[in-house]
This record gives structure tokens, C-alpha cells and sequence, in this order.
């Protein structure tokens, strides 16, 4: 019996050999060098064997420096969860530029691993689960799940994914199921999609605020624009100037009249929009505790 046959009957050797791969994996691996199934997964792998997911939500790797930092001091605290070059290839066939030779895809962590390249270090802690891209729905799912909590996701990119998932799934109510949040909750985060090109920019530069730019989602596009400029004043009413010479300041007024606030109910946010815009933040302090006794 040769040497080669011998190791191959081995139980050390034996572990470490892929099993049941399939002809078109096989081809792949021979192709690319990329790991096939059976073969026990590392933790650690070089910074090199790793590569960037293309279709990462996040179009904009934000705040780099502070969380390379961290990594410089502090070092690595959670594993990046990928998947192989394998099971990305077979769920996107004919999309690996980007990849270069590395043997692995990042599915949640393609922030950690830009920040640890930043950085400079040389292995990375890695866990790796293939189910994570059976498909392409999959790799953007995973990729959305892993970021729906995490406040540093751009909004219009969190729209973005979630539209992509619904014409995958069908339907608004199946990617709320999938995601394990309510219709109202995606249909909400979609609204952002029906604003005109000019006024998704204010989203994306924070000049428009989210939440009421949800609510001026729902309205035809003719109107945005000027509920948009009613939006933004209300945040940022405009600066009055000063006068050269100012008025003499009144005595005060022992008993003053109350203030007035009209407001057009059509919704709460409309509602918490005027309240903010009039009230001080000791006054609206008060407004909430009130209400919360009414409840």
C-alpha cells in the first residue's frame, strides 16, 4: 500500500477529506482552490482569505477609523460569519469579481473586516455556516437580519434591501415573516422609496429626517416637496435677524395670556412634529408625563 493510501485510510487524515461533494462543486474547487464541504471549518484564517460580500447592504463603510481603533486596542470580540467561496459562487454563479482568490465571503462583519484591514492585523476569527447562502435571497437576508438593529445602517439602504427581499419573496407580508417584524414595520421602512430622487438625497444626507420623511412618502410626489420644506423648517426654523437696535424689554406680565398651537391632526407624527417645533424641552417634558397618565 503507497503512502498517499495509507494517510487516506487514517482517522486524522480521514477527517479533514472532503465528503459527498458534488461533481459541479468539484469543478468549482478545481477551478478556484475554493474549499469543498467536508472539510472541518478553521476559526482563524489569514485577513487575506476573506473577501468582501458584493452585495452588501450597506453601500457606504462608515466610521472606520474609530472601530479600527477599537480592534488595535481592544482586539476582536465577535467571529465574522461567513460562508465559503463555494456556496456564494453556487448562489450567485458568474458573480466572483471582487473576490479575488479568497476562500471566503463575509456575510455579517464586511464593517469589521474593512476596519481590521485599516487596522492592519493579520488573522481574523471567523464562523463559518454555508446555509447562511444557498441562495442569493439568502445572502441578503442574512446581511438585513444581521443589520435591522444596528442604528448605523444608512435608511434608504435598509428600503433598498427590503425591496429586493420582497420581489424574492412575493410580498411584504412574507419578508415580515421571514424577518420576524409586522407588515407595518416593512411597508413603513418602504415608503422611503416612493420619495422623488431629490428629496431621498435629503434622506441620505440627514438634511430630511426620517421619520417624517416615511410620512411624506405616503403622499403623491406632486406634494413632497413642499411638505418636505414644512418638515425641515419645523426642525430648523429659520434665523431671525438681528437688529441693530433692539426694542426695550418689556416689564413682565404677572398673569400672561396662554400660548396657542394650531395643529392639523391628520397623524401622530404630524402631531409631534408641531409640538416640537413650539414647545420647550421642559414644556414638551411635561406634555408627555401628562399624557402618559391619561393612557
Amino acid at each position: 500500500m503507497s503512502k498517499a493510501d495509507k494517510l487516506g485510510v487514517s482517522s486524522s487524515f480521514a477527517r479533514a477529506q472532503p465528503v459527498g461533494v458534488s461533481s459541479r462543486r468539484a469543478a468549482i474547487a478545481e477551478a478556484t482552490g475554493a474549499p469543498t464541504s467536508g472539510v472541518v471549518p478553521p476559526s482563524e484564517v489569514p485577513i487575506e482569505a476573506l473577501a468582501h460580500n458584493p452585495f452588501n447592504l450597506r453601500e457606504d463603510l462608515t466610521e472606520l477609523e474609530e472601530l479600527a481603533a477599537s480592534l488595535t486596542v481592544r482586539g476582536q470580540l465577535q467571529p465574522l460569519a461567513v460562508a465559503t467561496r463555494m456556496a456564494f459562487m453556487e448562489a450567485h454563479p458568474g458573480n466572483a469579481d471582487g473576490l479575488g482568490r479568497a476562500p471566503y465571503v463575509v456575510i455579517d462583519g464586511n464593517r469589521r473586516l474593512a476596519a481590521a484591514q485599516r487596522a492592519g492585523l493579520r488573522t481574523m476569527q471567523i464562523h463559518v455556516n454555508d446555509s447562511l447562502a444557498s441562495s442569493a435571497a439568502d445572502i441578503l437576508e442574512s446581511a438585513l437580519i444581521a443589520n435591522v438593529h444596528r442604528v448605523d445602517v444608512a435608511p434608504m439602504d435598509q428600503a433598498r434591501a427590503l425591496q429586493e427581499l420582497v420581489e424574492v419573496h412575493g410580498s411584504q407580508a412574507q419578508v415580515a415573516k421571514r424577518l420576524g417584524k409586522t407588515p407595518a414595520w416593512v411597508s413603513q421602512r418602504l415608503t422611503l422609496l416612493n420619495l422623488t430622487p431629490e428629496l431621498q438625497d435629503k434622506v441620505e444626507t440627514g438634511e430630511l429626517k426620517v421619520e417624517p420623511a416615511r410620512r411624506i412618502g405616503r403622499l403623491p410626489q406632486e406634494h413632497q416637496a413642499s411638505a418636505a420644506e414644512e418638515a425641515v423648517n419645523a426642525v430648523n426654523p429659520p434665523r431671525q435677524r438681528t437688529r441693530p437696535t433692539p426694542a426695550p424689554t418689556p416689564e413682565p406680565d404677572p398673569s400672561p395670556s396662554p400660548r396657542r398651537i394650531t395643529i392639523t391632526a391628520d397623524s401622530p407624527d404630524t402631531i409631534a412634529d408641531a409640538l416640537t417645533a413650539h414647545l420647550t424641552p421642559d414644556d414638551l417634558k411635561a406634555v408627555t408625563e401628562l399624557l402618559l397618565t391619561r393612557i
